[in-house]
């Protein structure tokens, strides 16, 4: 083999590596750029998340602080609470410990609301209206004493 194919060849390789590293190094680079983007997406989203968090939190508060007042039924704060809770994905013992809410809420899970409750005639209305009075009679004290635990608590 003459010297003159031989440099040759050996250029080309050298050259043939070196386009490989700079291909190599630019995939490297994107990665790292995309991995710092996934890196700072993930932290808003979990920023995000607490601040969502610390808004239902809230939310549970000043409803906790309705109850037993006349500016929110039993029923609908245990409705609103239970809601709020299962959306923070509580653990079962959180559950058990604000059963009442649960509880009274499933008792009366069949009336209407809304604008199903608008188009029930008027009789349907009061019998459902006293049903739901007497599970609220029933529940009153567990759900205050409840909502009295509740108070001040962040999940």
């Amino acid at each position: 083999m003459n010297s003159t194919l031989f440099v040759m060849l050996i250029t080309l390789a050298i050259l043939i590596v070196a386009v490989l590293t700079a291909v190599a190094g630019y995939y490297l680079w994107q990665l790292y750029r995309l991995r710092q983007l996934q890196k700072t997406q993930l932290e808003q989203v979990k920023a995000e998340s607490a601040a969502q968090r610390q808004r239902i939190n809230t939310s549970i508060q000043v409803i906790a602080g309705s109850v037993g007042r006349e500016d929110l039924s039993f029923t609908e704060a245990s409705i609103r609470i239970s809601v709020l809770l299962d959306s923070l994905s509580v653990d079962d013992s959180v559950r058990e410990e604000y059963s009442a809410f649960y509880q009274l809420r499933d008792a009366t899970s069949h009336i209407p609301i809304l604008e199903q409750w608008k188009k029930l005639p008027v009789a349907e209305r009061r019998k459902l209206e006293k049903e739901r009075l007497r599970h609220e009679q029933t529940y009153s004290a567990f759900v205050l004493a409840a909502a009295e635990r509740i108070r001040g608590k962040t999940f």
